[in-house]
C-alpha cells in the first residue's frame, strides 16, 4: 500500500495531524488522531468485505485516513472539518508522486467520502456501487458507519457529558 504510506508521509498530512493532536491535547471526548483514523480504516475495510462492496483497499484506507484531516482547520477557524477536509485532502492527493496518484474516479470517491462522511449511514446493500451506481456514495457511507463504530462510547468516562445523542452513541462492541 505504497499510496497509503505516501499519504502518511506527506507534509500536509503530518502538519494537520500535529495540529489536531495539539488542539485535542486536553480533550475528554473522542480524539481524531492517527489511532482513530486507522480504526476507521480497518472497520471500513471489514464492512467493505462483509458487504461485498468491491472497493479497493487503498481507496478505503485513503478515505479513512483523510476523513477528519480538516479538524485542525476547524479548531483554528471554525470552518466545518468536512469542508476543510476536502480542500486539504485534495492538496494531499494532488501532492502524491505521479506513480502513486489515485485516478480521477478513485480521487472523486475519496473526496466525496471526506466531504460526506457525516451523512447517511446506509452501507452498500446493492453490491460494488452501493446499489445506486455511484461508488463514491458507498465509500462515504462506509466511512460514516466506520467512524461511528470506532467510538467506544460504551466504555467512555465522558459519555454523559458527550453532545452526541444517545441513539448515535456506540453502546456495544460491534466490530
Amino acid at each position: 500500500m505504497e499510496r497509503i504510506a505516501a499519504i502518511g508521509e506527506s507534509d500536509p498530512f503530518i502538519r494537520c495531524l500535529a495540529g489536531i493532536d495539539a488542539a485535542e491535547g486536553d480533550r475528554i471526548f473522542c480524539r481524531h488522531g492517527l489511532s482513530h483514523l486507522l480504526d476507521v480504516a480497518r472497520i471500513a475495510w471489514i464492512l467493505n468485505l462483509e458487504r461485498g462492496c468491491g472497493l479497493h483497499r487503498d481507496v478505503v484506507y485513503a478515505a479513512a485516513l483523510l476523513h477528519d484531516i480538516g479538524r485542525a482547520a476547524q479548531y483554528q477557524t471554525g470552518e466545518p472539518h468536512d469542508e476543510a477536509g476536502v480542500r486539504i485532502a485534495s492538496e494531499i492527493l494532488d501532492g502524491l508522486p505521479r506513480g502513486l496518484r489515485f485516478d480521477a474516479f478513485e480521487r472523486a470517491a475519496i473526496l466525496a467520502a471526506v466531504g460526506g462522511h457525516r451523512g447517511s449511514r446506509i452501507g452498500c446493500p446493492g453490491g460494488p456501487d452501493g446499489g445506486e451506481g455511484h461508488a463514491p456514495h458507498a465509500l462515504s457511507r462506509l466511512i460514516k458507519e466506520a467512524d461511528d463504530r470506532s467510538r467506544a462510547c460504551y466504555a467512555c468516562a465522558a459519555r454523559e457529558a458527550c453532545y452526541w445523542p444517545e441513539e448515535r452513541k456506540n453502546l456495544s462492541i460491534d466490530i
